[in-house]
């Protein structure tokens, strides 16, 4: 057993046990504390697959990020363990073994049809997912496209600035 599948097996139960913990803490803050070492492990296989962008990218914007304004929100609320949860209806219920039993299936279905291919899939070697790579074809290939969506941002920065300006004036 090479040390990149250990690696791999490591981080997978990290991934797993961590998301599991999201899902069974009663604290919502510990929930988001499970669901950040989610992120880092999902990033850790990311780097397994040579994909160090995305890992950056995930790190980032998810467990930065996101992250962040879940415990903002959290804060703002002031929600903690001593307040009751609301109480789950028998649909909801119903609703969750129903998606649950369906996810199982799809897992069971996808496991049975790898079982029969048999059959690993190689990575391209190298440098397919490196930062310099990405680059030269985002600036390249794609940068129309790049443009657009960097004005997209701009306008929407732009917008959020002048609805919260007008909220301002408006209460005073």
């Amino acid at each position: 057993m090479g040390t990149t599948q250990i690696l791999f097996w490591f981080l997978s139960v990290l991934a797993i046990g961590s998301a599991v913990m999201v899902v069974a803490s009663r604290s919502p803050v510990h929930s988001i504390l499970f669901l950040i070492v989610t992120f880092f492990a999902i990033s850790g296989h990311y780097i397994l697959l040579n994909a160090q962008f995305l890992a950056i990218v995930n790190i980032i914007v998810y467990a930065g990020a996101i992250m962040v304004l879940f415990l903002f929100v959290v804060m703002l609320m002031n929600l903690n363990a001593d307040t009751e949860p609301p109480h789950k209806s028998k649909y909801l219920m119903f609703a969750g073994v129903i998606a649950g039993s369906s996810l199982l299936l799809l897992i069971v279905a996808a496991l049975r049809r790898n079982e029969a291919v048999n059959q690993l899939t190689q990575l391209k070697g190298g440098d397919v997912g490196l930062i310099n790579n990405l680059g030269k074809t985002l600036f390249t290939d794609y940068v129309l496209p790049f443009e657009i969506s960097s004005v997209l941002f701009l306008s929407a920065m732009i917008g959020a600035v002048v609805i919260s300006k007008k909220d301002k004036e408006v209460h005073h």
